[in-house]
């Protein structure tokens, strides 16, 4: 991860990595099919706990313990990392594949905290899209913190009116 902030995606190999772990590249090859593979399982085992469980406060303590929980992962990530992998999964296709795979499984772990709640059909899968694209637009684009007082207006405002509709439509 050092490296890939350091050089960026498109400029990290295979044969850079073996070299910083003083390794033969063969090495990495046995175990990572291509340098998209070798980054997705480096991202993997950075990820941070589970979301908090769903808890008895109603739906939206539980949204609010989520984005909490997301608010704090999201800006303990270095911005180099982010920056090279938004900018890795524009050129491959196969890095852009492996980190979707990663995000829908976060995302699914994340709508756990609506179990239970009154919400559309779909709405979930959207909270998954919506809620961390706000927080890091926040954190890397606009550079303020995602306090507690704009995490409940992310709540309230944005969160909590768009998943008790009734209909909706993706």
């Amino acid at each position: 991860m050092a490296l890939l902030t350091d050089v960026g995606y498109d400029q990290l190999s295979i044969e850079s990595v073996a070299a910083r772990a003083g390794v033969a590249k063969t090495t990495i090859y046995r175990r990572y099919r291509d340098k998209a593979a070798l980054v997705a399982a480096a991202v993997e085992q950075r990820q941070a706990p589970a979301p908090p469980a769903p808890g008895s406060g109603g739906l939206r303590e539980n949204l609010l313990a989520v984005v909490r929980w997301l608010a704090r992962e999201i800006a303990e990530q270095e911005l180099g990392v982010l920056g090279a992998l938004f900018a890795g999964m524009r050129g491959d296709s196969r890095l852009a594949d492996e980190m979707r795979r990663i995000l829908r499984r976060d995302g699914a772990a994340m709508t756990e905290s609506l179990r239970g709640g009154e919400t559309a059909p779909g709405a979930a899968a959207l909270f998954a899209e919506v809620a961390p694209a706000v927080i890091v637009h926040r954190i890397v684009f606009v550079g303020e913190p995602c306090d507690d007082r704009f995490l409940r207006h992310l709540v309230d405002d944005i969160l909590l009116p768009l998943l008790e509709q009734k209909e909706f439509r993706r």
